[in-house]
């Protein structure tokens, strides 16, 4: 087995590690246990904390939140560790590892093998994988979505500004930090687009003045 074989199964092992995290989708999971319900068939179809927000109400959403932040943390943590036992204990291995789970764990929570490949949005998972990896980096972008959401009372539009920066962010804290910019940035870099990519419908009344915003009644 060459090098180049083994790095990319390492790469891989992670990816793999994230996904099958990422695709136990709790917003299924709550509405399932709790109301026999999939919440996938109510409201605007997507398995995420807004639409159980909207149509269960706070504790629910408050689970839903929980556990699909909870699923990023502990998929980042373990294949962090992992990527650090593998190789001899080197820290900045287990730190790019932990990027490459973030990115299997969205991609689980969007595509779900557990749940017919359908789910959400991707926001909650990647906080948490965000603050398994860069805490720092989260606290960032916390500060401009919760300015955003309250201010326009829009979380897509708060979801997406952050899914543009997050990216921006990362780049800086490497910089800052010496690590290698070009492997977190790219990383932070496919989350952002992944995001942004599963609220294309939400960018589309965004622009047409249409968008959802709490508070407002339902038409």
């Amino acid at each position: 087995m060459t090098w180049t074989q083994i790095i990319l199964i390492l790469g891989a092992i992670p990816l793999l590690v994230g996904y099958l995290f990422g695709s136990v989708n709790f917003g299924v999971v709550v509405s399932r246990l709790l109301y026999h319900e999939d919440i996938r068939t109510k409201g605007s179809g997507n398995a995420g904390t807004t639409n159980i927000l909207r149509t269960y109400g706070k504790k629910a959403a408050a689970l839903t939140l929980a556990g699909d932040m909870l699923k990023g943390v502990a998929a980042v943590v373990l294949c962090r560790w992992a990527g650090m036992l593998l190789t001899g204990g080197v820290e900045v291995n287990g730190i790019y590892a932990g990027y490459l789970a973030a990115i299997g764990a969205v991609c689980g929570h969007l595509w779900p093998v557990w749940f017919g490949f359908k789910g959400g949005k991707g926001v909650a998972v990647a906080a948490g994988a965000i603050l398994a990896s860069e805490p720092v980096v989260l606290l960032a972008l916390a500060v401009v979505f919760f300015s955003i959401a309250f201010a326009s009372r829009i979380v897509s539009l708060a979801s997406v500004t952050v899914a543009i920066l997050y990216p921006i962010f990362t780049g800086l804290y490497s910089w800052y930090t010496g690590r290698n910019i070009l492997f977190t940035t790219l990383c932070a870099l496919v989350m952002g687009v992944l995001v942004i990519w599963m609220h294309r419908a939400n960018i589309q009344r965004l622009l047409n003045g249409t968008e959802y915003r709490f508070g407002e009644k339902k038409k």
